[in-house]
């Protein structure tokens, strides 16, 4: 374990072995970390956050602090839950529950870069990528290896879809589908993210149904009929983006006409 001198730890945090806090960070309050964790200089782990193993907080990162919600009250007791192998870089942000006993979630494997931000009560899976200075408002849902570019941002209670990319500076105001691109102001789904779904170990096979879904789906055929015909193919991939524009509250983005 190596602890600068000038960090400031509270007494009743939990730290795991191999720990490596650099100058001036603080970890406050009821904060667990876990084995082989570095915290960098300046960075500061809030109160009631707890952080798995392998996790890198660079410098002046900001994690578990209180949301920015009206509604928060100062003596609610929320939570900030991070898994495994998690990279924080410079001056991200990450806000804690706004209810008693919520908690806002980070996975395993994501990337965040500098001045990225996380609102409260968000669900981030797992290997997630969020470019620098993008931003998810409270109770966003993101799903696994999405690809959040950079200025991005995303309205409260939108869901991003596995393998999903959203483009540089897009205004997502409507959950993002899986397994596409969605782009511009406000967003729209472009068309299928071919270069995630390949680097992520899809078929031809995968690929080709998901293509054949993604043009029954913009097609002048009513929604509820597209959906029953993406059902009855021989897809999971085809089954998962169905199912997720089922579930959808927001509506999905779809393309310009």
């Amino acid at each position: 374990m190596s602890i600068h001198p000038t960090t400031v730890v509270a007494a009743d945090a939990k730290l795991g072995a191999n720990i490596r806090i650099g100058p001036f960070a603080v970890i406050e309050e009821d904060v667990v970390l876990g084995d082989d964790c570095e915290i960098a200089a300046h960075a500061v782990i809030k109160r009631h956050t707890r952080m798995g193993a392998r996790n890198r907080i660079a410098e002046h990162a900001v994690i578990g602090g209180d949301p920015q919600d009206f509604k928060f009250k100062a003596d609610c007791l929320s939570y900030t839950q991070i898994g495994d192998d998690n990279w924080l870089r410079e001056g991200v942000t990450v806000h804690r529950g706004s209810r008693d006993g919520s908690t806002t979630r980070i996975g395993n494997g994501c990337f965040l870069m500098a001045y990225s931000h996380i609102a409260h009560d968000c669900v981030v899976r797992n290997h997630v990528v969020m470019a620098n200075t993008a931003g998810i408002a409270g109770e966003v849902v993101v799903q696994d290896r999405a690809f959040i570019s950079a200025a991005v941002t995303v309205h409260q209670f939108c869901r991003i879809g596995r393998n999903a990319m959203i483009g540089l500076s897009a205004k997502v105001v409507q959950d993002a589908l899986p397994f596409c691109i969605t782009d511009g102001n406000p967003g729209r789904a472009r068309g299928l993210n071919l270069v995630g779904l390949r680097r992520n170990g899809f078929g031809a096979d995968e690929i080709r149904a998901l293509k054949e879904a993604y043009r029954l789906l913009y097609s002048r055929v009513p929604l509820a009929e597209a959906l029953a015909v993406m059902k009855q193919m021989n897809s999971v991939a085809v089954a998962e983006l169905a199912d997720f524009i089922t579930g959808s509250k927001r509506g999905f983005a779809h393309p310009t006409s």
